[in-house]
């Protein structure tokens, strides 16, 4: 997709607002109700979403495997110490500092359009993904279908999901697009409304374009070219934006300095 086109579907994609204020489709906690549940939403969708992306909608299936991520998110209850243990906190660093170095002018004109330097970018891909390597093998409509239908988030998820119907019409999602166990899609795991919002054109599992749209999404949500991003310094209220885990936030925020730091 070209960057006009897609300028053109942000632009038309403010619909997912409205949607997000209509009476949901009947939730539930079992898959029992799953197949009921995504004709109810069909119906409601009907004028807010192509006829082609509600067939799309028809083709998924309850995700247990997102059900089980979304239940065992144990890891953000640990501490600080414990969680860079456990995701590898000294290998994302060691790893983001060559890449730094081996794409100095990538880096450089990220931080030239959106003020956001290479650390916390670095940070968030090595964290997300592990550069790319992981990226998931969850069916990703089926995941926010999933998360729409559970009665846990459904509000945020239905937005999610409309959000999702509109990559559809778009072809930057496919019935086939795979990704993490929430519906997360690309090297820096963007929600489908954030790939709406935030998403700079062109797939996001490419690097280039996955990491420009993570550095305009922190711009969005008010980073603020040259302070710092450490917990009290201006920039960490956009690292929150990010990930509402706080454990996750000061991660990133001390990762990212490390590798600045070199």
């Amino acid at each position: 997709m070209t960057r006009r086109g897609f300028r053109m579907l942000v632009a038309a994609a403010g619909f997912t607002a409205m949607a997000g204020g209509a009476q949901a489709a009947q939730c539930g906690n079992t898959a029992a109700g799953f197949e009921a549940w995504k004709d109810e939403f069909a119906a409601e969708a009907r004028g807010r979403a192509s006829a082609a992306s509600l067939q799309a909608l028809q083709g998924t299936s309850y995700s247990t495997a997102t059900i089980s991520a979304d239940r065992g998110q144990k890891s953000f209850k640990l501490s600080l110490d414990q969680f860079l243990a456990k995701r590898g906190g000294n290998t994302i660093v060691s790893r983001g500092r060559a890449l730094k170095a081996q794409n100095a002018a990538l880096f450089a004109s990220i931080e030239q359009r959106y003020g956001v330097p290479p650390g916390p970018l670095l940070a968030i891909w090595g964290m997300e993904t592990g550069f790319g390597a992981v990226k998931g093998n969850v069916n990703t409509l089926s995941a926010v279908a999933t998360l729409a239908y559970d009665c846990r988030r459904s509000a945020f998820f239905t937005d999610q999901l409309y959000a999702a119907l509109k990559l559809v019409d778009a072809g930057v999602l496919t019935p086939a697009t795979r990704g993490a166990a929430h519906g997360e899609v690309g090297h820096t795991q963007f929600l489908p409304k954030n790939v709406l919002t935030y998403g700079v054109g062109g797939s996001l599992d490419s690097a280039p374009v996955a990491l420009n749209s993570t550095a305009n999404f922190l711009k969005g949500h008010g980073w603020q070219r040259g302070a710092g991003y450490q917990p009290g310094e201006p920039n960490f209220a956009a690292i929150q934006g990010w990930n509402a885990a706080g454990v996750y936030q000061r991660a990133i925020a001390l990762l990212g300095d490390k590798i600045d730091g070199q």
